[in-house]
């Protein structure tokens, strides 16, 4: 263990000295030849390690794409600079999982801290995009009195608009799907903002209300000591936070339950986020909830949950249905070495990278094993591709399921599968991830070794067991039903009414 405490100690010294050669080397300008190279490397390796490079771009174009980049690239520009000129052409891959990571600037643990003393600047408001256009619908702290249906003109005189059309072009969902961009980009939208403008303590708006016109200085105020004694209270994991997973970020739980009516006939689960930790607990007993009290009817939302893992929603799976089902097709890699490229020390802090080291070996020869070839292709071996029994306390009423562009990844494989198994009605909106499939799974990250730019290719085809649609869309809804932004402001949910209304329908036809 000495050898480890060794490493800890240079891990922790070099930790600066990291951080200011990283925001250095950001800061940079990179020669023309050099931005080249790097196209070429990130091309280079997304065939050798994309198992469906070209499921929704023709390589021709892709070539075509790649070559007109270069032919741009005639005077030397910094890794931020670079990224904008090179995701969109990623983006224009049509996968979803697949983007450049944007050169941000890092900041030591000090910094951190400093900044945690202080309120969000933009993150204290809910938003909504549609078209070019940005709207509050939530004023959390009710700053300035600015009201929910406010249209954001422009931020330090430069108009949004010109933004969202700059950072539209760098997301893309699978393939050809339309409802996805509006949902992630008012996510990340202010992602970029900050990675591109810095992260700064004032800004100045330009706001449209009914038809008036009005200027604000939104400040990034100190917390007051009330403020930080809730964050401290948010930050303590209770078992309920655990059981439920929540995350204090945002003063939520990824999952949770309960009856929408007194007679408890109707469960509702709601799922923010695949993530997998306390899964399998919280199912155990939401389920058994469900059973003892001969709920007929369960909705389950997963809107605006743009994915995670594989073994929970398998694990899901195995309580909505009566008969053993697999869940996935196995999952096609490029070659045998595949599952090896993973970045196994990725993020390790130095106790975890000298714990990672004990277990390296292991690890190692049980990835090695983990391929198996068939009919000239090569598979990852992957539980959720077997046949799996259906749990003893599966549910056997209706289900529903909510959805709508946010509803990416897991989301889309679990609601494909159910769709095509005829076990649920799905109501809502197309979702934001294919209905045939995606690649992800897990990752290799690459980074390119001029602009030292990260790349982070998915490595597993990850096809629900279905037979496929070939849209090269999203799952689309049995019932579709658009949500607005007046419905979002006004707290009101069509979707959820809907299947209510419904259900009361049938009850009442029952009794």
């Amino acid at each position: 263990m000495k050898n480890y405490s060794v490493i800890f100690i240079l891990a922790m010294f070099s930790s600066c000295a990291s951080i200011k050669r990283h925001n250095e080397q950001r800061a940079s300008c990179i020669l023309p030849e050099q931005l080249k190279e790097d196209v070429d490397f990130a091309y280079s390796k997304l065939q050798q390690m994309h198992p469906q490079l070209y499921w929704y771009i023709p390589k021709q174009e892709l070539d075509h794409k790649i070559d007109s980049l270069k032919q741009t690239l005639n005077e030397p520009l910094t890794p931020l600079q670079f990224y904008f000129k090179l995701q969109p052409v990623i983006a224009g891959i049509r996968e979803g999982h697949l983007s450049l990571r944007i050169p941000r600037k890092k900041f030591t643990k000090k910094e951190i801290k400093k900044l945690d003393q202080k309120k969000g600047l933009f993150s204290r408001f809910g938003y909504y995009i549609s078209g070019d256009q940005m709207y509050i619908t939530e004023n959390r702290d009710t700053i300035d009195n600015i009201q929910p249906g406010t249209e954001i003109l422009s931020i330090n005189n430069i108009p949004v608009s010109d933004y969202i059309k700059k950072y539209r072009s760098l997301i893309s969902s699978d393939g050809y799907n339309t409802t996805f961009q509006p949902y992630f980009l008012k996510d990340l939208f202010f992602g970029y903002y900050t990675a591109e403008n810095g992260l700064s303590d004032k800004a100045t708006i330009e706001t449209l209300y009914k038809g008036e016109k009005h200027t604000y200085t939104l400040s990034r105020e100190s917390k007051s000591d009330h403020d930080l004694e809730k964050d401290k209270e948010m930050n303590k994991r209770t078992q309920d936070k655990k059981l439920n997973d929540y995350v204090a970020a945002s003063n939520s739980y990824n999952r949770s339950f309960k009856f929408l009516d007194k007679d408890s006939s109707i469960a509702y689960i709601k799922v923010k986020s695949f993530s997998r930790e306390y899964s399998e607990e919280f199912y155990k007993k939401t389920f058994s909830k469900i059973k003892n009290a001969k709920s007929d009817y369960l909705i389950i939302d997963v809107r605006n949950n743009y994915g995670g893992s594989l073994y929970e929603i398998n694990n899901l799976y195995s309580y909505l249905t009566d008969k053993p089902f697999t869940l996935i097709k196995p999952s096609q890699v490029t070659s045998r070495d595949i599952p090896l490229r993973t970045n196994y020390f990725r993020k390790s802090t130095p106790l975890e990278y000298a714990i990672k080291s004990i277990s390296y070996p292991s690890y190692f020869f049980a990835q090695a094993f983990s391929t198996y070839k068939k009919d000239g292709k090569i598979f990852y071996k992957m539980k959720a591709d077997k046949p799996t029994k259906p749990n003893k306390g599966a549910f056997h009423g209706k289900v529903f399921v909510l959805i709508n562009g946010g509803s990416f990844s897991a989301s889309s494989i679990i609601t494909a599968k159910l769709k095509n198994d005829k076990r649920a009605t799905l109501v809502g909106e197309e979702t934001g991830g294919a209905n045939d499939g995606t690649v992800a799974g897990f990752y290799s990250y690459q980074k390119l070794p001029n602009s030292e730019i990260r790349l982070p290719i998915g490595l597993l085809l990850v096809q629900p067991n279905i037979d496929f649609s070939d849209t090269k869309k999203g799952v689309i809804p049995d019932v579709e039903i658009k949500e607005s932004m007046q419905d979002i402001i006004d707290k009101k949910d069509p979707q959820l009414d809907w299947i209510r209304s419904e259900i009361g329908k049938e009850k009442t036809g029952k009794d």
